[in-house]
């Protein structure tokens, strides 16, 4: 392409480049990263369905301990999605919570939920850690006697979760008053999940034998190891969940899912928050 000379037209071009630069408008600020987006709480996360609600909307004294929100979990980490420590369920779910904590409340007792609806980045996170076999920090408390490389195989890691569906609980029985429990201390000494009530995590449940989320066979409901003491209390939480249209997974004494499930072939993403839900009916 053939030059053209502009030596002699230099100072007419350098004031047309000062008046540009004085009238131009301000760039604009650079769009953030999705990733950025989301590890500031913007941007547009999914909201849940409108039969989704929070439990103590509908079921106020039953008491919430969310693990997964805490460090006190198998993994030993906040897991992904649980911005808040509240329980979230279906509708239909919470209000037969309800009918059951009527239920135990005339009995001197009340429900305690560990964990509820749980977003697929969540179960995402728990994937992610089980195949990571050198972070065994939490292994003597929630899996003594299960080799890490077996969690798959075993069971107890799966790659999707029925608490994705929203009609899913894992549940437990309190005495009242209940007693209150202190926090959890990252690095405190772990004692394993199976050992004696007096021993273990301090948890104001009644003795279920095991502790939550305890990766043995001894969390199986009818294992027949148990006491009579703590059978009886499995016995209680699962008639008393069962009358209300409850079915328990035999492997774990807190797991119960409401049937029929609201929606018992979508697994949602949404994050545990109040943000994800619609107002209140």
């Amino acid at each position: 392409m053939r030059r053209i000379r502009t030596a002699s037209r230099a100072p007419l071009a350098a004031a047309a480049v000062l008046l540009a630069l004085l009238v131009a408008p301000a760039p604009a600020a650079q769009a953030a990263s999705p990733a950025a987006r989301a590890a500031s709480g913007q941007g547009h996360e999914p909201k849940a369905p409108e039969e989704f609600v929070a439990l103590r909307d509908v079921a106020p004294t039953i008491r919430q301990d969310i693990r997964y929100f805490t460090e006190h979990n198998f993994v030993g980490e906040r897991i992904d999605g649980y911005r808040r420590p509240m329980c979230i369920v279906t509708e239909d779910t919470a209000k037969a919570l309800a009918r059951a904590q009527r239920s135990l409340l005339r009995r001197g007792y009340t429900l305690k939920v560990y964990d509820c609806y749980r977003p697929q980045r969540a179960v995402d996170h728990f994937v992610r850690w089980a195949e990571d076999l050198d972070d065994e920090k939490m292994k003597r408390e929630f899996y003594p006697r299960v080799e890490k490389s077996r969690l798959f195989e075993d069971g107890y890691i799966a790659e999707k979760s029925g608490h994705s569906r929203g009609s899913t609980v894992d549940i437990t029985v309190v005495e009242l008053p209940a007693k209150p429990t202190r926090p959890y201390r990252p690095g405190e000494p772990l004692v394993p999940c199976y050992a004696p009530q007096d021993e273990r995590f301090p948890d104001n449940s009644v003795d279920m034998g095991t502790g939550f989320d305890c990766f043995d066979t001894l969390s199986h409901t009818d294992d027949p190891r148990i006491t009579e003491e703590q059978r009886s209390n499995r016995q209680l939480l699962k008639t008393t969940l069962e009358r209300q249209g409850f079915t328990n997974l035999p492997e774990e004494w807190w797991h119960f899912t409401h049937k029929p499930e609201t929606f018992p072939d979508t697994y949602f993403d949404f994050p545990v928050s109040r943000h994800s839900l619609r107002p209140h009916r």
